[in-house]
């Protein structure tokens, strides 16, 4: 009974907002708060708000959305931990797979030809200019992978 008369003020005070709004000539928002102020009265006149106050109020009903809450998070937390065993397994596998510790060892040295010294040009070979750039180097690299 309480509820129903809280709804019924608030609507009469929504429509009086309303009524205000459309006063001033401001009848789009006059009809989005009449639009707003008609749902409390709605709600009564339907009798939902009776099934949702009693939803609210009740501790039972607090305690099953507690288990539901306890279900959820307890089947997130399986397929968490699922996810990263599984992982740990497939790792697992594929190191005990390839025994060598890098996919192509020889790869990872680079390649500095035969008597270079890091950091050394050869004499016979030109400095290169600012915009032209020897790419001979990186075509024999893709070319020896196959790309």
């Amino acid at each position: 009974m309480l509820t129903s008369t809280v709804c019924a003020a608030l609507s009469v005070a929504g429509l009086g907002i309303a009524a205000l709004a459309a006063f001033r000539r401001r009848f789009l928002a006059a009809t989005r708060i009449a639009a707003f102020a008609l749902i409390p009265a709605g709600l009564v006149m339907t009798g939902i708000l009776d099934w949702i106050t009693g939803l609210v109020l009740k501790p039972t009903v607090w305690a099953g959305f507690g288990l539901l809450a306890l279900s959820v998070l307890l089947f997130l937390v399986s397929r968490f931990v699922e996810r990263r065993s599984g992982r740990r397994t497939e790792r697992r596998a594929a190191a005990a797979a390839q025994p060598g510790s890098a996919v192509a060892p020889a790869a990872s040295a680079p390649s500095l030809g035969a008597g270079r010294e890091p950091g050394r040009r050869p004499a016979a070979e030109p400095a290169r200019q600012g915009g032209t750039e020897d790419f001979s180097d990186i075509e024999a690299i893709l070319k020896k992978h196959g790309i």
